[in-house]
């Protein structure tokens, strides 16, 4: 009779296990209480109890779950590995939705890797940009972890973006001499030099004061010199600056955990959990707190008030203006922050963030409906608000008619300086700071002189337009400014657009975008016109109908080539050589039925006869030949007999005045007229 017992408990056991792997938490909870239920008085089997404490816990029964926990504890018969359960079940419990993620603090100059304003920008070969350093701490170094695209050829080394990285040292010198300052302080934290490293954080953030990596970054230094009220501090405000940021809740946890603050420690890596489910470290932590809190003797509230009292973005909606005191080296300034709920945006916007004088441009990175939003605070001392050349010619700069009325004379292309804002009485000192400007040809293709168009970046770090590097590779295998050899980045055919720069150009240059734009449209328009300017072929001769294959290896004709693909009109004309006019008055349009391209820029065209026409003017575009012309209609003859179809094929000959054309039409003749 107990053999039978024992073997439906184990069944019931079995069946109460599956149905928990099968996620149907409340059979299962059901059968582990009914087991507990027939043991003897006294007689208590804990791993039951805890398996159905996991139950409840999963089915949301958080205050029965954790007393069945909190007896387990009192009897010393819990373990820090037995509240994993627990532990993911209050995290979800916080996920009241997905969590967002880290909001860009730095706009679009943020790099997607470490979050933090983008230094020493390196492009790879699909167009993202990212730091330096981040990317050779990478453990993939030949794929990007944006689009997971495999990066051929920069295995083992990374150029940097010269043209961008220039335009940041320019318009952005604060940040820029910032972030070299971080990396500084990080490689002096990595040789366990705290003192060098905290005064290079220090420094860093008297310069930019938003930047959360440093005030995480100095929070760690704190934390190893067992300045634990500072760490807070310091992690409370980048976890203000970025919400959703995994490490700035890490470093908080961390800094009350060494405060004994359990329960407010506790939320911190429940919410890291909410952020990343995966992070065994801050798991870890939560089960050593819950079991703490659990054992006898603990008093610091109700367990089940934890998921009420979460003070997270994640759980807050509406308006929320937030102000704390803290003190930062020397500075007891108190710290005002506006902080903008719309988690697209999510930026800060303090009047007064770190040590008293503090610069920052963060103007310049402010997006229209920031600028809307923010037009009451008062700016920062080292910019005033950005203002840009009215006008520009992407196509050959001059003096605006305001410079040339004032008689100002310029050398090269002319520098547009930003108009200053009449400054008052209350401002005190910023009258004295330096102007900021920004000049348009900062973004100018090296190749065409004008405005970059779909810009595109070589591995070598050099950017140009677009359809510039391609008719320089056309020519050359190698980069037009430092001469290194490009085979490789050839041979893979795919030249993708620098996405940063687009943003730049678009975000500050908008009218001259538009304006290059529409040039390059206007010309696109010009080249599809089949009439004028038609791309011709000098070869041999074509006729409708026939296919003709071609082997492209010119340049000039390379050129053509892609361009009849990129119009969409697929099209160009062939035309027989003329010692005297370059090509002969009559040819035949082909059409491109396919394109296969070698690893060194030839190709091999399938193409076919279309229509004949007359070449009316003879002309070249930039080294290759056009014309315009007129197609030729042959006329149908009304009467048609066997000899005619016999010989049909002499009178479609495509030169029109020929010797076969004469033969045929006089033998037509002689037919009809006996």
């Amino acid at each position: 009779m107990g053999t039978q017992e024992g073997g439906s408990t184990s069944l019931m056991l079995e069946f109460a296990a599956q149905a928990f792997q099968a996620q149907n938490f409340q059979l299962a909870c059901e059968i582990y209480e009914r087991q507990l239920q027939e043991q003897q008085a006294g007689v208590v089997d804990w791993g039951l109890l805890l398996r159905r404490a996991d139950c409840l816990a999963c089915t949301g029964k958080l205050k029965d779950a954790f007393q069945l926990y909190q007896e387990a504890a009192a009897q010393k018969k819990l373990c820090v590995e037995q509240l994993e359960t627990l532990v993911s079940c209050l995290a979800g419990q916080l996920r009241g939705r997905e969590p967002l993620p880290p909001s860009p603090h730095w706009g679009s100059l943020t790099c997607k890797e470490c979050q933090g304003f983008i230094y020493e920008p390196v492009t790879l070969p699909c167009g993202h940009t990212f730091c330096k350093k981040c990317l050779d701490t990478q453990r993939c170094r030949s794929q990007c972890n944006l689009c997971r695209a495999t990066q051929e050829g920069t295995e083992h080394h990374f150029r940097v973006n010269v043209l961008l990285s220039n335009i940041l040292a320019k318009w952005f010198p604060s940040e820029v001499q910032a972030a070299k300052l971080r990396h500084e302080g990080n490689a002096l934290l990595s040789d366990s030099k705290l003192q060098e490293a905290l005064d290079k954080y220090n420094e860093a953030i008297s310069l930019v004061s938003l930047d959360h990596l440093l005030y995480s970054k100095r929070s760690m230094v704190h934390l190893s010199l067992k300045s634990h009220e500072m760490a807070l501090d310091d992690a409370e405000i980048a976890c203000r600056l970025q919400p959703h940021w995994l490490q700035g809740h890490l470093r908080k946890a961390q800094a009350l955990v060494n405060l004994g603050k359990t329960e407010e420690a506790l939320k911190e890596f429940l919410y890291v959990l909410v952020l990343e489910s995966g992070d065994k470290m801050a798991k870890l932590e939560a089960q050593k707190l819950l079991l703490n809190m659990l054992s006898p003797g603990h008093s610091q509230g109700d367990l089940p008030d934890i998921l009420q009292m979460m003070p997270h973005p994640s759980r807050i909606k509406g308006s929320l203006v937030n102000s704390f005191n803290t003190s930062t080296h020397g500075s007891n300034t108190q710290r005002l922050y506006r902080v903008n709920l719309d988690y697209k945006k999510s930026v800060m916007f303090p009047e007064d963030v770190g040590p008293a004088g503090c610069k920052t441009s963060w103007k310049l990175m402010q997006t229209s409906e920031d600028k809307t939003e923010t037009k009451n605070l008062k700016p920062l001392s080292a910019d005033k608000s950005l203002k840009l050349p009215l006008t520009c010619n992407t196509l050959k700069r001059k003096l605006s008619s305001e410079d040339a009325s004032e008689g100002r004379m310029m050398e090269g292309p002319c520098k547009l300086l930003k108009r200053e804002v009449p400054v008052s009485a209350n401002d005190g000192d910023e009258s004295s700071s330096a102007s900021l400007y920004i000049d348009p040809s900062d973004l100018d293709c090296s190749l065409c002189m004008r405005l970059l168009y779909e810009p595109v970046t070589t591995p070598c770090g050099h950017t140009y337009c677009l359809k510039c590097l391609e008719r320089c590779l056309d020519h050359n295998p190698k980069c037009p400014l430092c001469k290194e050899d490009l085979s490789e980045y050839l041979a893979m055919r795919k030249f993708c657009k620098t996405d940063l720069m687009e943003d730049l150009i678009a975000k500050y240059f908008p009218e001259e975008l538009k304006e290059r734009k529409m040039v390059y449209e206007e010309e696109m328009a010009e080249l599809s016109n089949l009439n004028t300017n038609v791309p011709i072929f000098v070869c041999t001769m074509a006729y409708p109908t026939v296919p003709c294959p071609l082997h492209i290896f010119e340049p000039c004709y390379r050129l053509m080539i892609r361009r009849c693909m990129e119009t969409g009109t697929k099209q160009f004309g062939m035309c027989i050589g003329d010692p005297i006019k370059g090509f002969a008055d009559y040819g035949c349009i082909l059409e491109i039925r396919n394109v296969e391209f070698f690893a060194d820029g030839r190709s091999v065209v399938d193409s076919i006869g279309k229509r004949r026409f007359k070449v009316i003017r003879h002309s070249q575009r930039d080294g290759y030949n056009t014309a315009d012309i007129e197609y030729i209609e042959d006329e149908k003859v009304s009467t048609v007999c066997a000899c005619e179809e016999s010989f049909g094929s002499l009178y479609l000959n495509p030169v029109i005045g020929g010797p076969l054309h004469s033969v045929g039409v006089r033998w037509l003749d002689n037919m009809h007229n006996p």
